[in-house]
């Protein structure tokens, strides 16, 4: 079961700090952006998290325990 929560509010406290980084350095890359109906969604693979913005951009966790970000037009 997957977590969602709005562009600009906290982020699950259960994700990790490098994680929450990430989605905080996305958001910033989007200022001047209308993203007031746009949310991320956090889900779990092989029990690490996968967040995915509205816009396609996501956020994983590899198995080193680095963060890797994608963005729709990578």
């Amino acid at each position: 079961m997957g977590t969602r929560w709005s562009v600009g509010a906290t982020a699950p406290d259960r994700l990790p700090e490098n994680v929450r980084a990430a989605v905080a350095a996305e958001e910033l890359e989007l200022a001047g952006t209308d993203t007031s109906q746009w949310r991320w969604t956090l889900t779990w693979l092989e029990g690490r998290p996968v967040v995915e913005l509205d816009d396609g951009t996501t956020i994983r966790v590899d198995h080193a325990g680095d963060v890797t970000v994608e963005h729709p037009e990578d």
